[in-house]
């Protein structure tokens, strides 16, 4: 009860909280969540997770901020894939048709699953360079009668 009556009169003590020990982080922002490829492989694979969903890990290819989502460490050997340059980074991403690729400085691999560009277009890793290929829907006979009942 004094305490209350010491914040209605204005004369409670006010003790500002010391910054050390403070375990909250402010907000993430987007310029801050890029990824710097000099890392290990647990480390890139920790920042990618660690920013997705907000506000994603982000890297530079073909001139656009393309954001990176689903990270996993991959213990394997070096898939097949289609080499992809990311700005910053010391070796070249692979395509592969598990998602992308990306290598630490440690030579042990990262498989990102998704990419989402500055349009807000998200596409799986694995799709990147067939990311602009349309494709038509091509019905038989029998569709094209089933869609005509159902309209």
């Amino acid at each position: 009860v004094e305490a209350v009556h010491l914040i209605a009169d204005g004369k409670a003590p006010r003790i500002p909280q010391p910054k050390e020990g403070a375990t909250y982080e402010g907000i993430q922002k987007k310029e801050n969540a890029e990824i710097s490829w000099d890392q290990p492989a647990a480390a890139l694979h920790n920042w990618i997770r660690g920013h997705d969903k907000v506000p994603g890990a982000w890297a530079t290819i073909d001139g656009q901020v393309v954001t990176f989502y689903g990270s996993s460490l991959l213990d394997a050997s070096v898939p097949t894939g289609q080499e992809l340059a990311i700005k910053g980074a010391s070796r070249p991403g692979l395509v592969t048709k598990n998602g992308l690729v990306v290598f630490g400085n440690d030579g042990k691999m990262v498989l990102v699953r998704n990419l989402q560009f500055e349009d807000g277009k998200m596409i799986p890793a694995s799709k990147y360079f067939s990311a602009d290929e349309t494709t038509t829907l091509e019905l038989t006979e029998e569709e094209k009668k089933m869609a005509e009942d159902l309209r």
